[in-house]
């Protein structure tokens, strides 16, 4: 069964700034694209959160990935034009929450409510599943064996990039079994199952956790923590698998984040670096 969302993956801040990508069509799905088209070390692709394309912020993160120049990046609609209105947003993430009236606040969750209930119906978990499954599948077979693909996935994305380094989504090409991608990064990953979404992985996996996550709970890293040493322990070959923990680390602090709060900034920053560092090494 699905779980609910919860109000923390809808609460944060919108950021400010001019993305640099445009939107094309990309293995049959809206993509924004920035980066090195010609010759790049590798390809990333995001993941995002529920807010998908039309949140600033998810953009901007790809402009960050791509400024230095070696990394193709993708950031595909993988809600098919559906993602959580920004009109949602302006209710749940004002710039400025001291502004907001604890009365408009609530009344305008309340408002909220029932479309947000609706959007996740639309969105279960196995055709979810599938959008991404299927554009890895055809991004796979059309890139080069010698260049490799990172995927990062934020809250709701974080469970599907998680996924995608599963032996079950292993690909045949030429006659040999391959990843969907090479290497993957998860942060403040919402709904994840365990031990199913991480117990047979076959690409080495960062994850992000945050210390005051109301949504992923800081708990959830140590059963994450156990399952793989369970798997080492019967003497199975696991990737190699790094948990970093943000402090305060509150529910989307790698994407809405107040970047005026020197903490919280931190921790925007420190989780570009850990996707920058994580892709460096292995692609």
């Amino acid at each position: 069964m699905d779980k609910p969302s919860c109000n923390e993956c809808i609460t944060g801040s919108v950021h400010q700034g001019q993305p640099a990508g445009k939107e094309e069509m990309i293995h049959g799905l809206n993509t924004y694209v920035i980066g090195n088209r010609t010759n790049p070390r590798g390809t990333i692709v995001i993941y995002s959160d529920i807010f998908g394309l039309p949140l600033p912020n998810n953009k901007l993160i790809a402009d960050a990935y791509a400024k230095s120049g070696e990394w193709l990046v993708y950031l595909p609609d993988f809600f098919k034009g559906d993602p959580v209105p920004l009109k949602v947003a302006d209710i749940l993430i004002p710039v400025d929450v001291a502004k907001q009236s604890t009365l408009a606040k609530y009344t305008g969750m309340l408002a909220s409510a029932p479309s947000f209930v609706m959007w996740m119906t639309r969105h279960k978990e196995a055709p979810t599943n599938k959008v991404c499954m299927d554009f890895l599948q055809a991004l796979r077979r059309a890139t080069p064996r010698s260049q490799k693909i990172g995927m990062v996935g934020f809250c709701w994305g974080g469970k599907y990039a998680i996924r995608a380094g599963l032996e079950s989504n292993m690909l045949e090409i030429d006659g040999a079994k391959v990843p969907l991608v090479d290497a993957v990064v998860g942060l403040h990953p919402s709904h994840l199952a365990v031990p199913a979404d991480v117990e047979a992985l076959v690409v080495p996996v960062s994850y992000g956790w945050g210390l005051e996550d109301t949504a992923v709970s800081i708990e959830q890293k140590g059963k994450v923590e156990e399952i793989h040493a369970k798997a080492k322990a019967a003497g199975r070959k696991l990737p190699e698998m790094e948990h970093k923990v943000y402090k305060p680390g509150r529910h989307g602090f790698a994407v809405r984040g107040n970047p005026d709060d020197p903490l919280e900034r931190a921790c925007l920053e420190d989780s570009v670096t850990q996707v920058l560092d994580w892709f460096g090494r292995w692609l």
